[in-house]
C-alpha cells in the first residue's frame, strides 16, 4: 500500500513543489556499489535514471564547491548537489566513472587507502565472503556457538546482516577477533586480500578519475568505527589515508567521510587537526547554507524511482519535521491539563 502511494505521488508530480521550497538547500547523494545484484549495490540502469534527473533538475557540482558555496554562505540559485561514492570499490570506475563522464557530471569518491593498497579487506565483506561459502543458517549457528547473540536485529534482515551490525557495536580489536572466530568455526580460510567480487580500484585508476572531474577523499586507511577506536588508533586513521593520498594524487586532500556515519565531537577535533575542512556524514537531510562544513548531510539514494524522487526532494525532511513539531505539540498539551487539573 505504501509502495503504490510513493508511485501515485510520483506519477502525480507530487514531489516537485517539495524539491522547489527547498531549492534553496544542497542535496549530497550517497552511493556504495554498483551492479546487478548485492547489498548496497545501484544497477547501472538504474544510476542513469537518477544522473539524467539529477542533469535536469539540479546544478551538480563538486563536493568542493558545494562546500565552499556553503560555508560562504551563498545560497543556491537553482539548487546545489553533490555526487558521493563510498568505499572505493572497483565498480566505481568500471561501472559509474564512464556513465559519470556520459553525463559530464563531477562527483566524489572515499577511498579506504589500504583497501586501494591491497593491503586488507573492507571488513563488512569478510561476512559477506563467508556467506557466500556457506548455508544461511550455518552462519547464525557459528555465530552463536561463538557467543553472539543476533536474535535482537531485525528479524527480516539476513544473519550476515545482522552479524554486521553486532560488529559495529565492538571495538576495533573485538570486531575482528569474532570475525576470524566465526570463520574458524565454518571452517573457512579468509584470503589475504578480498577476491575480485569485492575488490578495489587501483591507484591508477585513482589518479584517472581524480582528473577528471571525480574528486578523492579520505575514507580512513582501515575503515574502522572511529567512536570505537583509541586516539592513537583515530589520528593515525586520519593521517595516514589523507598522506597516502596525497602522494598518489599529487596534491592537497581535505575531503573526508566518517566510516559508518559514526563521530563524536572527539572525533571531529581529530579529523580538524588532521587537516581537512569538509566532512560528510550520513545523517539524513538537505544542508543549509553556513552549516557546519564537518558534519554535512547526505541523502541515501534508491534503486525504486518513487522512493529516490521522495527522499532527493526533502519530502522525508519535513515530514520528521512535523512528526517532531506534533509530538512536541502533544507533550506540551498533556503537561497543561495535568497543570490545570
Amino acid at each position: 500500500m505504501k509502495q503504490a502511494l510513493l508511485n501515485v505521488m510520483r506519477l502525480t508530480g507530487a514531489f516537485e513543489p517539495f524539491r522547489l521550497a527547498n531549492r534553496n538547500k544542497a542535496l549530497i547523494l550517497t552511493y556504495h556499489r554498483f551492479g546487478e545484484s548485492g547489498p548496497d549495490m545501484t544497477p547501472p540502469r538504474v544510476f542513469v535514471r537518477q544522473l539524467s534527473y539529477l542533469q535536469k533538475h539540479y546544478r551538480v557540482v563538486s563536493l568542493s564547491r558545494l562546500c565552499t558555496s556553503l560555508t560562504n554562505g551563498e545560497p543556491p540559485t537553482r539548487g546545489l548537489a553533490a555526487i558521493t561514492i563510498d568505499d572505493g570499490y572497483r565498480d566505481a570506475y568500471e561501472i559509474a566513472f564512464p556513465l559519470l563522464q556520459k553525463f559530464n557530471l563531477p562527483a566524489t569518491l572515499f577511498v579506504v587507502t589500504d583497501f586501494v593498497d591491497r593491503r586488507g579487506w573492507l571488513w563488512t565483506d569478510k561476512m559477506r565472503f563467508l556467506a557466500s561459502r556457506v548455508t544461511r543458517p550455518a552462519i547464525g549457528k557459528a555465530a552463536e556457538q561463538c557467543g553472539i547473540s543476533i536474535e535482537n536485529q531485525c528479524a527480516t534482515a539476513t544473519p550476515t546482516t545482522k552479524l554486521n551490525e553486532f560488529l559495529k557495536s565492538l571495538s576495533d580489536h573485538a570486531k575482528d577477533e569474532a570475525i576470524s572466530r566465526i570463520a574458524a568455526r565454518l571452517g573457512v580460510e579468509l584470503p589475504p586480500v578480498p577476491p575480485q567480487e569485492f575488490g578495489a580500484i587501483t591507484w591508477d585508476q585513482a589518479r584517472e578519475m581524480d582528473s577528471a572531474q571525480v574528486e578523492l577523499g579520505s575514507h580512513t586507511a582501515t575503515h574502522p568505527i572511529l567512536t570505537r577506536v583509541d586516539d592513537q588508533k583515530l589520528s593515525a586513521e586520519l593521517n595516514n589515508s589523507r598522506t597516502r593520498l596525497e602522494e598518489n594524487l599529487d596534491r592537497r586532500v581535505d575531503l573526508f567521510c566518517y566510516p559508518n556515519g559514526d563521530y563524536d565531537q572527539r572525533v571531529l577535533r581529530a579529523a580538524n587537526r588532521a587537516g581537512y575542512s569538509c566532512a560528510v556524514t550520513i545523517e539524513s537531510g538537505l544542508n543549509e547554507a553556513g552549516c557546519d562544513a564537518m558534519q554535512l548531510r547526505r541523502v541515501h539514494t534508491a534503486n525504486d524511482h518513487s522512493r529516490f524522487l521522495q527522499n532527493t526532494s526533502g519530502f522525508d525532511q519535513l515530514k520528521t519535521q512535523l512528526i517532531h513539531r506534533e509530538s512536541v505539540r502533544a507533550k506540551e498539551t498533556m503537561f497543561s491539563t495535568a497543570a490545570q487539573s
